[in-house]
């Protein structure tokens, strides 16, 4: 194996140490087996971020129950707009959107004694606090009149990858035009909605952004990869991302279409988001963790656990 760099060798040793300690300490107090009952209201991004919480939470030997009020691309808006439906007329298809439009929210939230109840704006509106009222206001009153106990948390989503096509220079003042600034946009728009709903922030977003930018683990875009001329099977090396990026789509005639997905998780991206989310509703350091997905090293694995960990412990640095 090929050596090392001094800073990537410097990390290692302190992953490798993180993880002993962690070892060490899990053989000494085994935390009680808990059950978490958990409900999201969102859409594809609380897919993603649900995506091996299971798994996780099976590992340190506590059950998850899930519910999902998640509907691709969905905003607050809309999801308010379907429990306006069902408080007009029950019966109404348009009240009742979900498990393939056969529940309404009222009837999620009330099926279960559900210990958190998550919140979010779809993606592309959720740099504009505009966008989340009356909406966000309704919803809270709406889980609070029909699951009084469950602790609501806001889903802080993150910023599409660095290299996303909606980030073009023309759209400044008018849309976030760079990862940066979507990230900070849309961290103060939830961070202000938690703040008035006076309810904890899920940081999803800040997770992601703080592995981004890591100057030993951070995706880096492939310069040397040209979308508009590549050939199948070519993509470019997206070591370490986050994001789905680019893959080949095969089409209904035969051919392979490039696809770039800069907005949802992958894999890699989807651990770190569950490990986030671990820690948040089972307060439980995830670091040690021994589920780690299929195709993620485990220096990698240590490092995305360590990011998820040092977020939540200290969400304002």
């Amino acid at each position: 194996m090929a050596a090392l760099p001094e800073n990537n060798r410097r990390h290692h040793l302190v992953t490798l140490a993180v993880l002993l300690v962690a070892v060490a300490c899990s053989s000494l107090v085994h935390a009680e087996p808990k059950t978490v009952r958990l409900l999201t209201i969102g859409n594809s991004f609380a897919d993603n971020a649900l995506t091996w919480l299971p798994r996780i939470a099976e590992a340190a030997d506590h059950q998850l129950i899930v519910g999902k009020a998640n509907l691709g691309g969905c905003s607050l808006e809309r999801h308010w707009n379907h429990v306006a439906a069902y408080e007009q007329d029950p019966q109404s298809t348009e009240g009742s959107p979900y498990q393939g439009g056969k529940t309404s929210l009222k009837d999620l939230l009330t099926r279960e004694q559900w210990d958190f109840v998550t919140i979010q704006q779809v993606s592309y509106q959720s740099h504009d606090p505009a966008t989340y009222q009356p909406f966000a206001d309704n919803l809270y009153a709406y889980i609070r009149r029909h699951a009084p106990t469950a602790r609501i948390l806001v889903h802080q989503i993150w910023a599409y990858r660095v290299d996303d096509p909606r980030f073009k220079p023309a759209n400044e003042g008018k849309e976030p035009h760079t990862h940066a600034v979507m990230y900070q946009q849309v961290r103060d728009a939830y961070h202000a909605l938690a703040g008035h709903l006076d309810v904890q922030v899920l940081p999803s977003g800040d997770a992601m952004y703080r592995a981004d930018v890591n100057p030993d683990w951070g995706y880096r875009v492939d310069a040397a990869f040209d979308p508009t001329t590549a050939k199948y099977p070519a993509l470019p090396d997206q070591t370490h991302s986050l994001h789905a990026g680019w893959s080949w789509s095969r089409q209904a005639d035969g051919s392979q279409q490039l696809r770039m997905d800069g907005h949802h998780a992958s894999s890699a991206g989807k651990y770190l988001l569950g490990c986030v989310w671990f820690e948040s509703i089972f307060g439980e350091s995830v670091v040690g963790n021994s589920f780690v997905p299929d195709g993620i090293d485990a220096d990698y694995a240590a490092f995305l656990q360590q990011t998820a960990h040092t977020t939540v412990a200290a969400p304002n640095q």
